[in-house]
């Protein structure tokens, strides 16, 4: 057989595909994380008081400021939507979790 002619083979069915990911926006994710562990702590999210109504509230302010118009948060300048996934992840976090 021609070795132009061989392929080879990966057993990668039903594997999660990174690949999926749009990394520029998740880059936004990990900047307004960042941003937030220098301005408290890093995880501090994962100890803040009453966390899963007030990640849900800071989730509407920024889902709403941005469906307002409002692209970037005035505080730090990062995308409102970013902020609102940070949220989610925190809420999806604590459902994990059982917080």
């Amino acid at each position: 057989m021609k070795k132009d002619l061989i392929k080879g083979i990966k057993f990668d069915n039903g594997k999660r595909r990174w690949s999926l990911l749009p990394w520029r926006e998740l880059g936004a994710v990990i900047d307004v994380l960042t941003t937030g562990a220098k301005k408290y702590s890093d995880n501090n999210w994962k100890y803040v008081e009453d966390g899963k109504n007030r990640y849900y509230d800071a989730l509407m302010r920024h889902l709403t400021a941005w469906w307002d118009g409002e692209k970037n948060d005035p505080e730090d300048g990062l995308h409102h939507l970013a902020h609102a996934i940070c949220n989610i992840l925190f809420l999806f976090w604590m459902d994990n979790e059982g917080v």
